[in-house]
């Protein structure tokens, strides 16, 4: 943190003592024109928040007023190397923990990100003074598949969240909502001693959707049929959304047991909100390709495989303690590439570098060019046992996912054996994930 003096020309006069041009003082968001033409800093009475990008170098600043008139929040201008769109507050060090964690946690403001810290709970960033837009989330994306939202859960962080679910589609990341006391945000919370709380809502934090489709029940009074009715047709037109049928169906079940509505018109009002919405009733699909090749089919836990190859090719010295095996991934794509790699290392001692040549290829395919990628990557690399055991638990997620569509399939009444090895095995492989991720 920092501070600008009440004065209009501290930081101004600094600069040009050291000899910086006037036009790049403006360009950098520093100083402004008054009224007369003269030159003076932006910036003035303020606790200032540097903001840094990804590789962190700072390129802005967030500044909140003590006293006197003003707007309590001011931001650095648009500049070159300042898009409010693309950036992350905290991102720079949070980055890390992120991928360990597999989490980042959104909050909403500078001082919410260092309650978090304080907190304990390294993963939090914050927009810059604007919305969480598209290119937030795809900035997210390149280090984990779970987002949560924790946000004041007024009216106001409520509807932070909605703002995120409308911008991405739901499956591709795991948007989530923590949902804090009503008047609270993170910084109140750290602030009142009650860090046990923030904790707990971020640990109990449920799907984005779900948190959407409370938020549409809640706006009816569900004692009176038309608006239970209504109910029903803004809560499925959420469900809509998704483009998984097993899941759209899961939460039409929920629906109907808090609205009492049955089922069938739960999903009647479902697939006419996915028929005006001009969908098919299976999975959004993308826009027609030109090219006659299909995209290939790629696992959820994708970048989790490659930020594993990524660790491979640095020849992390923690590799030492871990055996890996092609059975760890799911696409040919990430098989071939541990193949490469696997055959480069072998012999090597884990902490002494590679032959990256060998392993990339001299060769343009797909598979040489993304491993260029990943090798040029300077990111802090991920601990492979965290890694490993995040792919083995996506393992078993993929079995759970198989066993939920066939009981879905079976008819419990016809087959009650079957149905009732089925759920047996569900059990079983619930158990088998809840042991992993304790042992973690």
């Amino acid at each position: 943190l920092g501070y600008s003096p009440d004065e209009w020309e501290a930081l101004v006069g600094r600069l040009r003592d050291v000899g910086i041009r006037e036009d790049v003082m403006l360009k950098a968001g520093l100083a402004s024109r008054s009224q007369h033409g003269s030159l003076i800093d932006r910036f003035r009475g303020r606790v200032m928040f540097p903001i840094f990008d990804i590789r962190g170098d700072a390129v802005g600043f967030g500044a909140r007023i003590l006293e006197g008139d003003g707007p309590k929040y001011l931001n650095s201008s648009e500049s070159p190397i300042y898009h409010k769109s693309r950036l992350l507050y905290g991102l720079n060090w949070a980055k890390s923990d992120i991928v360990r964690a597999d989490t980042s946690v959104v909050v909403e403001g500078y001082t919410d990100v260092i309650g978090m810290h304080i907190a304990g709970m390294p993963t939090a960033v914050a927009t810059c003074g604007t919305a969480l837009g598209e290119e937030h989330l795809d900035l997210l994306r390149r280090f984990s598949e779970r987002v949560v939202f924790a946000f004041d859960a007024d009216e106001a962080g409520a509807g932070a969240a909605l703002r995120g679910f409308d911008r991405s589609v739901p499956g591709d990341l795991d948007l989530r909502v923590a949902v804090l006391p009503e008047g609270k945000d993170p910084a109140d919370v750290v602030a009142n001693g009650d860090i046990d709380k923030l904790r707990d809502a971020v640990a109990g934090s449920i799907p984005l959707i779900q948190f959407r489709i409370d938020s549409e029940l809640a706006l009816f009074d569900l004692d009176e049929p038309e608006a239970r009715a209504r109910a029903v047709r803004g809560a499925a037109a959420v469900i809509a959304m998704h483009p998984d049928p097993v899941t759209r169906h899961e939460y039409a079940v929920m629906v109907s047991r808090k609205t009492g509505v049955d089922l069938a018109y739960v999903e009647q009002a479902m697939r006419a909100s996915i028929r005006s919405s001009g969908r098919t009733d299976d999975v959004r699909e993308p826009p027609p390709q030109e090219t006659s090749t299909p995209a290939p089919v790629r696992s959820p836990l994708y970048r989790t495989e490659l930020e594993l190859i990524r660790v491979m090719l640095a020849n992390d010295a923690r590799l030492a303690d871990l055996e890996l095996t092609a059975d760890l991934f799911a696409s040919d794509e990430t098989v071939e590439m541990f193949s490469r790699v696997a055959e480069v290392a072998d012999g090597v001692h884990p902490g002494d570098p590679l032959e990256l040549g060998a392993a990339i290829g001299s060769d343009e395919s797909p598979i040489a060019a993304r491993l260029r990628e990943l090798a040029l990557d300077q990111r802090p690399l991920s601990d492979p046992a965290e890694l490993v055991a995040r792919l083995e638990v996506g393992e078993i997620d993929v079995e759970i996912a198989s066993v939920r569509r066939n009981l879905q399939l079976i008819d419990r009444d016809a087959d009650t054996q079957g149905y009732s090895e089925l759920w047996q095995r569900l059990i079983a492989l619930e158990q088998d994930k809840r042991n992993r991720r304790s042992d973690r």
